[in-house]
């Protein structure tokens, strides 16, 4: 029961990610007005906003208009769902669960508003920023972490912001965006899984970068957005960092 209601739970985050998503890039309010068609501007009624279900029965299109909704919709849903059941069945209803869960949030909306713009918002990066340095003291205060522990995820948010920051000024190929996505998810993850983190962003965007350029999707020169590789690497860190750092110490 518990599982079912998480992945409920997650299935509508993910429904509010997308109205961020849509809205913030705007400089929209993301709770006023409430959800309407982009198109004909008509109030979606409660029935239509159901998780996945609605898109389905609807055929994807706006019950008034006939508009399009792109099914991206749906799928960051059944993301946004998907992954909080995987921390659910990973951490139970834990610290490290809500933690982690708050880190997808910002990841997903980040990653997504930089795919569709090539920007990222202070005004998503900085509450995501704050509200790890809270959690960090709010972990110590009732009793999760130790006091190293603070500065363990205090390091990885250094570690991550600042590696990205000297890459910045050393070559200027990245944008202060990448550093501000860096060091939020690095005070999450703490100091070795924002190092695992950090790796598999490089991974990520080199492959797509260079299949892209194969595929003439982008040539040499074109902007490529970061923000989407660091946020990807970042939740699959969350879920299979520990393992495969685990693996990899089993093979010495």
């Amino acid at each position: 029961m518990q599982t079912f209601l998480v992945l409920i739970y997650g299935l509508l985050i993910g429904s509010f990610l997308n109205v961020c998503i849509y809205r913030i890039p705007r400089n929209e309010s993301i709770s006023f007005p409430p959800s309407h068609c982009t198109n004909c501007k008509n109030r979606i009624k409660w029935y239509d906003l159901v998780p996945v279900i609605s898109y389905i029965f609807l055929k994807g299109k706006c019950r008034y208009c006939g508009e399009k909704i792109s099914v991206r919709y749906p799928l960051i849903e059944l993301t946004t769902g998907v992954i909080f059941l995987a921390l659910n069945i990973e951490y139970g209803l834990s610290f490290s669960f809500f933690k982690y869960a708050v880190l997808v949030c910002f990841l997903i909306v980040i990653g997504m508003i930089d795919l569709d713009t090539t920007d990222v918002y202070l005004k998503t990066t900085l509450p995501g920023i704050i509200i790890g340095i809270i959690l960090i003291i709010t972990g110590y205060f009732i009793g999760y972490y130790f006091k190293s522990d603070m500065l363990y995820y205090a390091y990885g948010g250094l570690l991550g912001g600042g590696l990205i920051s000297l890459i910045i000024l050393l070559t200027k190929g990245m944008g202060w965006g990448d550093a501000e996505i860096c060091l939020l998810t690095g005070l999450f993850l703490g100091f070795k899984l924002t190092i695992l983190m950090l790796f598999f962003a490089f991974v990520f965007g080199g492959f797509i970068g260079v299949l892209l350029v194969l595929l003439k999707k982008k040539s040499r020169k074109d902007y490529i957005p970061f923000g989407p590789f660091i946020s990807a690497a970042g939740i699959f860190t969350i879920l299979f960092g520990e393992k495969i750092i685990a693996w990899y110490i089993g093979l010495f």
